[in-house]
C-alpha cells in the first residue's frame, strides 16, 4: 500500500489557508451579522472540515472507495443530528 508523497508545500499552503479560515471565524463573531451568524460559521467550519480531510487525512490520494466511506460516515452523522434535533424540537 503505497502512498504518493505530500510537499511540505501542500502543507504549508493547507496551514496559511486554516490560519485564513480561523481569522474569518475570529472577524465573523465581532460582526452583527443578525441571522446570518449561524450560516456563516457552518460555512468557515465546513471550509475548515474539507481542508483537513482533504489534506491530514490525505482523502484526495485515495480511491473512491475510501472517500465514499468518509461520505457515508457524514451522511450518518447528518442522520443522527437531525433525530436528535427532531427530538429537541418537540420539546419546546
Amino acid at each position: 500500500m503505497s502512498h504518493a508523497i505530500v510537499s511540505l508545500r501542500s502543507y504549508l499552503l493547507v496551514f496559511a489557508g486554516l490560519l485564513v479560515l480561523l481569522g474569518a471565524t475570529v472577524g465573523a463573531s465581532f460582526l452583527e451579522l443578525g441571522i446570518w451568524a449561524l450560516p456563516a460559521a457552518m460555512a468557515i467550519a465546513c471550509a475548515k472540515a474539507l481542508l483537513v480531510a482533504a489534506f491530514f487525512m490525505h482523502l484526495h490520494q485515495e480511491n473512491s472507495l475510501v472517500r465514499l466511506v468518509a461520505c457515508a460516515g457524514l451522511f450518518w452523522l447528518g442522520i443522527m443530528v437531525m433525530l436528535a434535533m427532531s427530538d429537541v424540537l418537540t420539546r419546546l
